[in-house]
């Protein structure tokens, strides 16, 4: 009997939270029926006369032309400066000087290091002898401000020319 009642209480209780929601209905309604739709129309496309591709026989812009002379090569003059193509790279010949800066220096059991990051955000040491740069640099100086790189610059004749260049200490850099 118990039971019977409670469920009675609570059909009651659920009936009277029903919502009365015909106010809001008829707003809804109006508000549709009042509303103005306007769709713009699309837009008129023009037609453009068809093209005839009247260039069959000619070579496609797209592949690369044979070239049908010989390649011209240039002989090495006698006895010229030539960089050692044989020896295997150090990881600084893989950069750009402009692609390294020189961020300080220390010295370790009597040898001077220097400290280069490359723009790839790694640091490297390098000390008097090291290999740098994509053009056979050598590091031939290091001061606590600057560092004297030797580079090989090819002339266009099949010869190489000495070339200094210069790193500046990162926090110098500009300053005179």
């Amino acid at each position: 009997m118990n039971l019977q009642k409670y469920a009675l209480i609570v059909c009651i209780l659920l009936g009277g939270c029903s919502p009365q929601l015909d106010d809001l209905k008829a707003y809804t309604a109006q508000v549709k029926a009042s509303a103005v739709v306007h769709i713009e129309p699309y837009p008129e496309f023009k037609s453009h006369p068809s093209f005839s591709y009247d260039a069959h026989s000619l070579r496609s812009p797209f592949i690369r032309p044979k070239d049908k002379t010989a390649p011209t090569l240039k002989v090495p003059q006698g006895r010229c400066l030539q960089p050692d193509f044989s020896r295997s790279k150090q990881p600084l010949e893989a950069y750009g000087i402009d692609a390294l800066s020189f961020s300080g220096q220390f010295s370790a059991n009597g040898v001077d290091w220097a400290l280069i990051q490359s723009n790839d955000g790694v640091l490297h040491k390098a000390q008097r002898g090291s290999r740098i740069g994509l053009f056979y640099g050598t590091l031939k100086h290091i001061n606590k401000t600057t560092l004297i790189i030797e580079q090989l610059l090819p002339d266009g004749a099949g010869c190489w020319q000495k070339k200094e260049a210069t790193l500046t200490l990162a926090s110098m850099a500009g300053e005179q």
